[in-house]
């Protein structure tokens, strides 16, 4: 059984950065792409972004392209996600979660998730 922990978390200013990580024990790690998604009060929950098993492909949401980057260390079983310049209507508690599908966009595509971390950006 995977089991995914995410931290990082926390309260920033807009304009801020914050880096989370996802943290994975269990299963071979190296061998799913994970994926990050949010969870704003009132919204569905949404795509944020998602790294290959290799950390060679990687892939965003539109709306977040050049803000945040997603990344990998399969040597120490973690996944990261750098966000920058971030903005009140980032607050939200952002998850990881690891699949061995092909597609990555949608909630239901994942078979593994963490608890979630609070991300709140305060204006």
């Amino acid at each position: 059984q995977t089991q995914l922990v995410e931290s990082g978390g926390g309260l920033v200013q807009a304009g801020g950065s914050l880096r989370l990580s996802c943290a994975a024990s269990g299963r071979i790690f190296s061998s799913y792409t994970m994926g990050w998604f949010r969870h704003a009060p009132g919204k569905e929950r949404e795509f944020v972004a998602a790294i290959s098993w290799s950390g060679d492909g990687t892939y965003y949401a539109d709306s977040l392209k050049g803000r945040f980057t997603i990344s990998r260390d399969n040597a120490k079983n973690t996944v990261y996600l750098q966000m920058n310049s971030l903005k009140p209507e980032d607050t939200a508690v952002y998850y990881c979660a690891a699949t061995r599908e092909l597609r990555i966009v949608e909630p239901t595509d994942y078979d593994y998730w963490g608890p979630g971390t609070q991300v709140t950006v305060s204006s």
